[in-house]
């Protein structure tokens, strides 16, 4: 649990968060009511108001990255002379699913494609279509929803006086090649070749893979694009057809098992991929005004000025720590068993109700409604089992199913077959799900 606990009036208007200790006085004494339990434990005051309390002006701070988010809650202190001391009062780390997005964009594309190819008359749509002034690509685009929704969330349990926010510029060719200079920038990897003849050229005519000359070479991926390798040069290889053919979508790791020193040649000449670079070079000016929108101030940090400060302070590299360091900050205070709440991007379901196998044929469908005796899957729910072998207390997400048997899934593991009667709802599905991570340093 984290230290600070979020209070709201009687009214629902946010107050200043208070300490566990306290929060269980006003709830033993009937002085307080259990708010909410998700994203953070928030309690109600039953007999105080907004007017009736002296409140602090509390900054919610992002460290955005393509795969996590850093979030930091915390309480602004301006000083007599000057300084800002923010005291942490809540950390969280949201987990993105922008690849799984971006793996489910392309098996739409697929079966897209096949019904065209089965239904002829359909006219192509393409030619029509015009995308809007700021569109982003679904997976970029998810990442800079979540950040505003999980700041819009914590608006309603916090007296917010705005959001800071880093934004960074990666140079990809820097990082590629950090010598690189002048009117290199303006030269390609293939200044002065063609793609294949480059490649011919690279592997001296001969497929990697097994080492064969003077038969029909092709163009291969050593990450193959359904495991989301890219179209660069250092991903591309000459194979023969045989190689190419066997290989397939399957991971050169497993392709190669019992050629090691092959492995190893290939994996020389492979490069860390620039998509999460190219996202965040997509997404930095967009976050901004998406919180804008808000209705709340909201200040802009380099990265270059995050890292100054963190390594000023003498604290750990984390994603929550980054960004507790945004903006301009004189000190900083972590209070002592300080936990960070992991908050995992699930999303609310899926329209498709049939499953379909590698090839595009059903192999099950799912049930029409989502909602079975009340529960979704997604809901956090409380189930006391008095007998039997799934005897014992079990909290967690619920997987509903048809015939009111229940899946639940805890910190332990899942535990399934729970009938629906001993089920308790806590939460409803807000689309995430939350896990407490190791205390932080």
């Amino acid at each position: 649990m984290s230290v600070s606990v979020f209070v709201v009036d009687k009214r629902g208007k946010p107050l200043d968060p208070c300490r566990p200790s306290r929060a269980r006085k006003l709830l033993q004494s009937g002085r307080a009511r259990v708010h909410r339990l998700f994203p953070f434990f928030t309690i109600r005051l039953v007999d105080r108001t907004l007017e009736e309390s002296i409140v602090h002006p509390t900054l919610i701070k992002f460290d955005p990255g393509s795969k996590e988010t850093g979030v930091a809650v915390v309480r602004v202190e301006e000083r007599e002379d000057g300084t800002r001391v923010h005291h942490a009062l809540a950390f969280a780390k949201i987990i993105h699913r922008r690849e799984p997005i971006h793996e489910k964009m392309l098996a739409r594309k697929s079966y897209r494609k096949h019904r065209r190819a089965k239904l002829r008359h359909r006219a192509p749509r393409f030619d029509n279509r015009k995308r809007p002034e700021g569109w982003l690509p679904p997976s970029q685009r998810h990442c800079v929803d979540t950040i505003r929704a999980i700041g819009a969330k914590l608006m309603r349990y916090l007296p917010m006086c705005g959001f800071a926010v880093e934004t960074v510029k990666f140079d990809t060719q820097k990082l590629m090649n950090p010598e690189i200079s002048g009117v290199e920038y303006q030269q390609g990897t293939l200044a002065g070749n063609e793609l294949r003849a480059y490649l011919l050229e690279k592997f001296q005519y001969a497929c990697v893979y097994c080492g064969a000359k003077h038969v029909p070479l092709t163009i291969d991926h050593v990450v193959p694009r359904a495991k989301g390798g890219t179209n660069r040069v250092s991903n591309l290889v000459i194979a023969c057809c045989d190689c190419n053919q066997k290989k397939g979508a399957m991971p050169v790791e497993e392709f190669l098992k019992k050629k090691p020193e092959v492995l190893k040649k290939i994996k020389t000449q492979l490069k860390e991929s620039l998509k999460g670079a190219a996202a965040m070079n997509t997404t930095r000016k967009v976050l901004p005004k998406a919180l804008e929108a808000t209705g709340l101030p909201v200040k802009i940090g380099s990265g270059a000025q995050t890292a100054f400060n963190r390594h000023r302070l003498g604290l750990a590299k984390e994603h929550w720590i980054d960004a507790l360091c945004v903006g301009n900050v004189s000190g900083i205070t972590i209070p002592g068993g300080l936990n960070v709440l992991q908050i995992f991007c699930m999303g609310r379901g899926r329209y498709r109700r049939t499953n379909v196998d590698r090839y595009g044929f059903p192999r099950g469908y799912l049930m029409r409604k989502k909602r079975v005796h009340g529960f979704a899957t997604g809901d956090m729910v409380e189930a006391i089992v008095l007998k039997g072998k799934r005897q014992g207390r079990w909290r967690g997400r619920v997987l509903v199913r048809t015939k009111g048997r229940f899946d639940i899934q805890t910190a332990q593991g899942r535990v399934a077959g729970i009938n629906w009667k001993y089920c308790r709802l806590l939460s409803h599905s807000d689309g995430y799900r939350y896990a407490w991570l190791s205390q932080a340093s």
